[in-house]
């Protein structure tokens, strides 16, 4: 199968398709996809030629399409009579670890295969991973932690660190490399989703030793950020944050936001299939944020307009870098989105059809699969090294 007129598909079991596209010249593709292991599935890829970087596209209906130009093209070989089978013994754990003095909550799963560290983005927690721990502990050590000031961590009130800002990039970034050291003990790669790609990228910046791959969900564009205002305005920009944090304006403001109807509300927006804005979700996000010191984290993050931008930190990264996008999502539009598919670090850039800001929860049919592809390319397992 080598022409590239019309869209190819491959299957890689009765339950999931995707297609391989490639589309970068300064990657060696040979090496990135000469063969990986999709669970208990040998599925290798022969290139006939390079092509600039891989494109993928990927739809709800669990297909997606070969995009090549006409000077490239891919076989898919695929391996008969295996599927992808389910694992009732895998068991999801909730623990807490010591970071300098604050309680941290975090899930783990498996206790096999390269390490995972699951980054929720603003407002969430852990349990916005709760449809991906399971799927992917089959196969590799899962760790879905909450950064401190969200979820069941601690959430110290940033008045306590006086002029100096604690919830930062830098602050959580230093929590996921303390953490891969001190409770993972090993190299991990980094899911992220929103702002939790940015907490990803600049750990990888701080510690390159640490991260051995970045999948990064819907990374947040950080549009308020203040080098994006215009000169004019970053002035009552400045005042209006210190409007919501320095008075009672910013709680009631809270206050309408974490009730069950709004974050509902909230959620409908940002994901495109509503349907999985159920009840149980609602409650996932909103209990962590009825917490005791909850809202002056929130204030304080919202009026953080300073820091990293992803532009900033992707030219600096050292590992492979895998940029998912669901396309629908209105908060972080794919079209200023693709812009980060061109940085030499992001070997993929993958669209996720008709899918929200959070693709790991509205559609975990499609991300978890590709975590593991990725995964697997890069830290292959002693089953798929053996079967090459």
């Amino acid at each position: 199968m080598t022409s590239t007129s019309s869209p190819h598909f491959f299957s890689l079991s009765n339950k999931f398709e995707f297609p391989i596209s490639t589309s970068n010249p300064r990657l060696n593709h040979d090496k990135i996809f000469s063969s990986f292991s999709f669970r208990n599935i040998h599925t290798p890829y022969k290139f006939i030629s390079s092509h600039p970087k891989p494109r993928f596209y990927l739809s709800q209906s669990h297909r997606c399409h070969l995009s090549l130009n006409d000077s490239s093209s891919i076989d898919p070989i695929e391996e008969e009579g295996k599927t992808i089978t389910t694992n009732p013994d895998v068991q999801v754990q909730s623990c807490t670890w010591n970071w300098r003095d604050y309680s941290i909550r975090y899930q783990v799963s498996g206790n096999t295969g390269p390490a995972l560290v699951l980054i929720h983005g603003f407002g969430a927690n852990s349990d916005h991973w709760r449809k991906n721990i399971p799927v992917l502990a089959k196969s590799h050590r899962v760790y879905a932690i909450d950064l401190i000031g969200y979820g069941y961590s601690d959430k110290p009130n940033p008045c306590e660190f006086g002029d100096k800002s604690f919830y930062t990039f830098e602050t959580w970034a230093s929590q996921i490399n303390e953490f891969c050291t001190d409770v993972i003990k090993d190299e991990a790669f980094f899911i992220c989703n929103s702002i939790g790609g940015l907490v990803g990228l600049q750990a990888a910046v701080m510690e390159p030793q640490i991260c051995k791959g970045i999948v990064l969900l819907n990374i947040s564009l950080r549009m308020l950020h203040i080098k994006k205002q215009p000169w004019f305005g970053r002035p009552f920009i400045r005042s209006f944050q210190n409007l919501l944090r320095n008075t009672s304006v910013g709680k009631f403001f809270f206050e309408t936001v974490a009730t069950p109807q709004s974050v509902k509300n909230i959620l409908c927006q940002c994901y495109h299939d509503t349907s999985q804005v159920t009840d149980e979700l609602v409650e996932k996000i909103l209990l962590p944020g009825l917490e005791p010191g909850a809202v002056d984290v929130f204030l304080e993050f919202i009026c953080y307009s300073d820091g990293p931008l992803p532009e900033e930190l992707l030219p600096q990264v050292k590992c492979p870098v895998l940029v998912g996008w669901g396309d629908k999502d209105p908060w972080e539009p794919i079209d200023l989105g693709r812009a980060y598919g061109d940085f030499d670090t992001v070997e993929d850039f993958v669209v996720l059809s008709d899918v929200g800001h959070c693709p790991q929860d509205e559609a975990p049919q499609l991300v978890n699969p590709l975590v593991e592809l990725f995964v697997a390319r890069h830290a292959p397992t002693k089953a798929s090294a053996s079967a090459v």
